[in-house]
């Protein structure tokens, strides 16, 4: 079966009928897919992980069957200290503590609070910054030469913005997410309201960081969604790092994640 604006029929009533038991849908029980009906579709099936094109398919249908009210009112509820640290489960409890709040804060503030998108941030945090905690990256063969100035491979690496020498050791990953290269402290910093460029270790701070986190996630909502859509956390991971560095710590904490909030 498949619905979409146009449709009419009692499918379409219990379509709403479930719609609204979820608080997505306002409008009259009509029977009438119309425009507001297909908002709170896409609204679902961005929230339960689907790719947001509005159409009630055999798969969104099944979904709307099996998602239970209580947690898809609020989905981060799902991630308590408890739960988050069995996915850090290498990490200081006491990080967990500290910062798992500001990064749910951060990514509801953005319409990131869902299921797919709260794993997505804390998977991505996992791979970046194992300890649960914002850090500076550090040297490495990757972005250091061997005998040369810290972080010294970065300083002309166009492709991130610097174009000076000491611009990789001034502009290395910082964060949650690792914010990496001139051009992205300097798109993101007015959009957290911090002057990153001429303060690049604000990023650090874990109200920034998790700002920036979301935003950084934000900024590629819809590509990541259709990623997680289709289950390819290869492609997801993609998005944020730009190839595979972490994917094993990834999708293992994407993967646990999702077993202990079903």
């Amino acid at each position: 079966m498949l619905l979409k604006q146009g449709s009419v029929g009692p499918e379409v009533v219990e379509l709403q009928r479930r719609l609204k038991e979820l608080n997505l849908y306002t409008g009259n029980l009509d029977g009438d897919f119309g425009p507001g009906t297909r908002i709170a579709v896409v609204a679902f099936q961005q929230k339960v992980g689907l790719i947001p094109d509005g159409l009630a398919g055999p798969q969104t249908l099944a979904a709307l069957t099996t998602t239970a009210v209580a947690n898809f009112s609020n989905p981060a509820s799902l991630f308590t200290v408890d739960v988050v640290a069995k996915i850090f489960f290498d990490a200081p409890r006491r990080n967990v503590e500290q910062h798992l709040s500001v990064v749910l804060e951060a990514l509801q503030l953005l319409q990131l609070g869902d299921r797919p998108m709260v794993l997505m941030a804390l998977a991505t945090i996992r791979a970046e910054t194992a300890g649960f905690e914002p850090l500076s990256e550090f040297r490495s063969r990757f972005n250091t030469s061997p005998n040369g100035t810290p972080f010294d491979l970065y300083d002309f690496r166009t492709d991130i913005g610097n174009n000076g020498k000491g611009h990789g050791a001034l502009y290395r990953g910082r964060g949650f997410v690792q914010l990496t290269g001139l051009a992205n402290y300097r798109k993101f910093g007015p959009i957290v309201k911090e002057d990153l460029v001429n303060h690049p270790d604000r990023a650090n701070d874990p109200d920034v960081a998790a700002k920036l986190l979301a935003y950084f996630l934000k900024d590629k909502e819809y590509l990541v969604r259709q990623d997680l859509a289709r289950s390819d956390l290869r492609a997801a991971r993609r998005r944020v790092n730009g190839g595979s560095h972490g994917l094993a710590q990834f999708e293992q904490a994407y993967k646990t994640g999702w077993i202990l909030t079903a």
